[in-house]
């Protein structure tokens, strides 16, 4: 069977809507009898900028390729997050693994104060305002994992409203 390398036809489509970071780019090797075998995992990250935002792994004997990957994978997993205005609506921990990451709302003006896998995902959400600290592992899979699950738990007055059978004026106080 003969493998068609015709290229012109896989990123044909229009632009897309979402801004693509690749977080990580990892070389492993497998050691085989006639040596060294290559292989390379990529961690991508993909958002709108208005609150959607999403991660994904990929992994293949190219770069070019577990990238590919790593963005088709981020597309598949894209959720929707609150925000509050240019920051988020409250402070909150994520954990996953042995990563921990806190997120604080931050006034108008103060840009995004991160590391890089945490700068990444945010940046990739929209959030514009936000002071963030990596607290145990700053391993990047934990990093982005915790950061997406704190910010998964995010919720508006509105939201905490709904739930508690009650007005957001009453919530707000």
């Amino acid at each position: 069977m003969a493998y068609s390398n015709n290229r012109d036809n896989r990123r044909s489509e229009e632009p897309s809507e979402f801004t693509e970071k690749v977080v990580s780019l990892n070389r492993v090797s497998k050691t085989v009898k006639g040596g060294r075998i290559f292989k390379f995992s990529a961690l991508c990250v993909v958002g709108d900028g208005k609150g959607r935002v999403g991660f994904g792994l990929g992994k293949a004997g190219e770069v070019s390729e577990a990238i590919r990957k790593g963005i088709d994978d981020a597309k598949k997993n894209i959720v929707k997050i609150t925000l509050s205005e240019s920051t988020i609506p409250h402070e909150a921990i994520g954990e996953f693994g042995a990563g921990r990451v806190l997120l604080k709302p931050a006034a108008p003006g103060t840009g995004v104060i991160a590391g890089g896998a945490v700068r990444a995902v945010v940046e990739a959400a929209g959030i514009k305002d936000i002071r963030t600290k990596c607290l145990r592992s700053n391993n990047p899979h934990n990093v982005v994992a915790a950061t997406m699950v704190g910010l998964r738990s995010l919720r508006d007055a509105e939201q905490i409203a709904i739930v508690r059978g009650k007005t957001a004026k009453e919530i707000k106080g």
